[in-house]
């Protein structure tokens, strides 16, 4: 009887297309030969190359021992580069930690769900939330339900906005868009027009759409699949990007969604699959394929046998971890795998759409994560194969539940919470809602209920939640002097949509945005919205919202006020006095009146430039860390 990790790593997963194969040796000889000639420089029947997973290679099959911890303790509250959990005696970082911030309030339930599962509170949500139940659990559990059901929200008021605002390229086709900016040599701004419009268009989708979780999943889901939109290649076909593969999938089924990635256009050109072939193999995709988008380095066992790959403990149909050589293995199942460029062999063939070159196309014998892969086989079932391998494997359901956690709940995900999604996430693997199933176990685990404080937001999630908790109309767009100034401060944060350029995507820890740059620059730009106009309108209408909501402004009533309407619960006591004082300058915070007057008055200062100060005000109260706080 074979060993049990043999027989595992010998096998075939029977969801996968084809039957299940033990190897002949002939076939193991044809595998060899074949590796040999991809890569004539690896040994491929080397065992004893050292793994970044030593300990995972026990010849019976049973749960390996834990890793060894990395040279040196991890500093308390801080999160290792590779985003693991700190270990034992490390206590999950909390943003609430800082001493100032516990003497306020915690947050009420609405505002803590709206800030977790969308872009923060608006009234409006505030108000639907609220609706939703006569508890807070049935409250929850209302909303969890109507944004899983995202297609029955009415979002045609920013799909108008989007159209008022001169989009042009959001509804084009990828051949419309490979024809009007890529042919022909356009100049470099009509070329990038539909990436720029495509970055605006997620601010105003964030900001205004009422389908949050939605648009959350989407940015999730741009980061875990990332390219770099503002790239030469990449800038025309990013409309269709965002559009048909990342928002057409993001709540339905992972593994849809994966193909989607791997034939897109913006993926083919980011990760250089679109020149991949038989006699010029590129392995850049293949690597973040199983890298980034599904094992996750964690899974990564280094350059071994392949044979010798223990099974996994959750399934031993599936090996523990991929090698170098399921890299080299995935890269010639995806040779041919290309778009209609233009190619000089295909000159006729320019309209920037998926196409499987079968003369490209690596046809010999593979062996991917265990699986057989006959020779000869009919076009793209190589890949589809190794897709369904993928994601079916226990491996990628940890490793995208483990992001999907870190996102909705703590930048230290509990392992249980990782775990329970991961069984939903691999039990309806071949169902369109697996997302949304997926989902919804997470939002309704008592981890989500009670987490608060362990997340921060971000550059983005901070300037969009500013816009939703005050109220604005304002729609960023193409052309707009109000928008051209926003953006291009904004983008010193270091957080502009689709433009990270490495394929890991943004960070998702505070650790990588408490640092000073990141936090004076979303302080700068939290200090210039206020003070901002789009023509004669205010971007976030302070001195009108105060006029109608304060009948008198005491600065005890615009404090208060602004901090309900910001924050949603009282603001820490030494704060809200030095915010008194800021506003009543000389004059009693509880009785003296503040004109309602911006003009200069030195002798006075009770009367001086009153409306900046209080948009300053709204500026400081964005800029707190309770704002921060997810």
């Amino acid at each position: 009887m074979k060993a049990p990790c043999k027989v595992a790593a010998h096998r075939r997963h029977s969801g996968s297309s084809g039957m299940d194969v033990d190897l002949s040796p002939v076939w193991r000889d044809r595998l060899v030969q074949a590796w040999q000639e991809r890569h004539p420089g690896v040994d491929v029947t080397a065992t004893a190359v050292s793994s970044p997973l030593q300990g995972y290679i026990p010849r019976d099959g049973t749960l390996p021992p834990p890793a060894p911890p990395p040279p040196g303790p991890t500093p308390p509250g801080r999160i290792p580069r590779d985003g693991t959990s700190p270990g034992p005696g490390h206590p999950p970082p909390r943003i609430r930690a800082d001493p100032r911030m516990r003497e306020g309030s915690s947050a009420p339930l609405a505002v803590r769900v709206l800030a977790k599962m969308g872009y923060g509170h608006s009234p409006q949500d505030l108000a639907d939330f609220t609706a939703g139940g006569g508890s807070d659990a049935a409250r929850l559990q209302a909303w969890i339900e109507r944004q899983l059901d995202w297609a029955s929200i009415d979002d045609g008021a920013v799909e108008a906005r989007l159209a008022a605002g001169g989009y042009q390229t959001l509804g084009k086709s990828l051949p419309q868009l490979w024809s009007d900016h890529v042919r022909n040599d356009p100049s470099y701004t009509l070329r990038m027009q539909p990436a720029f419009e495509t970055q605006r268009a997620a601010f105003v989708r964030a900001v205004h759409s009422r389908r949050q979780l939605r648009e959350l999943m989407v940015e999730f889901w741009h980061n875990h699949f990332n390219v770099f939109g503002t790239d030469f290649s990449i800038g025309p076909v990013l409309v269709h990007y965002d559009r048909d593969v990342i928002r057409a999938n993001a709540m339905g089924n992972f593994r849809d969604m994966l193909e989607a990635v791997a034939r897109s256009t913006a993926m083919l050109y980011y990760l250089d699959n679109i020149s991949n072939t038989r006699n010029g193999p590129n392995e850049n995709f293949a690597r973040e394929l199983l890298e980034l988008h599904t094992l996750g380095a964690e899974n990564y066992l280094g350059l071994m046998n392949p044979f010798e790959v223990p099974p996994d403990p959750i399934d031993p149909n599936y090996p523990v971890g991929y090698t170098d050589i399921d890299v080299y293995e995935t890269a010639a199942a995806f040779t041919g795998w290309s778009a209609r460029n233009g190619h000089w062999q295909y000159p006729g063939e320019n309209d920037g759409t998926f196409v499987y070159r079968a003369a490209w196309h690596d046809q010999g014998p593979k062996f991917v994560l265990g699986m057989f892969l006959y020779p000869e086989q009919p076009a793209l079932q190589d890949g589809h194969d190794v897709l369904d391998r993928l994601a079916s494997h226990p491996g990628t359901a940890r490793f995208v539940c483990r992001k999907l956690v870190r996102r909705l709940v703590a930048d230290t995900p509990p392992e249980a919470l990782v775990n329970s999604a991961a069984q939903v996430f691999r039990q309806h693997w071949r169902s369109p809602d697996q997302i949304a199933r997926v989902l919804r176990h997470i939002l309704g685990s008592e981890h989500f209920l009670q987490a608060w404080g362990h997340k921060q937001r971000r550059p983005f999630e901070v300037v969009v939640a500013a816009m939703r908790a005050i109220g604005t109309d304002f729609t960023m767009r193409l052309g707009n002097p109000a928008s051209n100034d926003l953006m291009w401060l904004y983008g010193f944060t270091g957080h502009a949509p689709f433009a990270w350029p490495a394929p890991n995507g943004y960070p998702d820890t505070a650790s990588a945005w408490n640092g000073s740059n990141a936090l004076a620059m979303s302080w700068r730009v939290l200090n210039h919205l206020p003070e901002r106009q789009d023509g004669e309108a205010p971007i976030l209408p302070v001195v009108a919202i105060s006029r109608s909501q304060v009948p008198n402004w005491t600065a005890s009533a615009l404090v208060d006020f602004w901090t309900a309407r910001i924050l949603r619960r009282p603001l820490a006591s030494s704060r809200r006095q030095s915010l008194l004082q800021f506003m009543a300058q000389n004059g009693d915070p509880r009785t003296y009146v503040i004109t309602d007057t911006d003009s200069w008055a030195a002798g006075d200062l009770k009367r001086h430039y009153n409306h900046q100060r209080l948009r300053t005000l709204v500026s400081l109260l964005l800029a707190s860390p309770e704002f921060f706080e997810r």
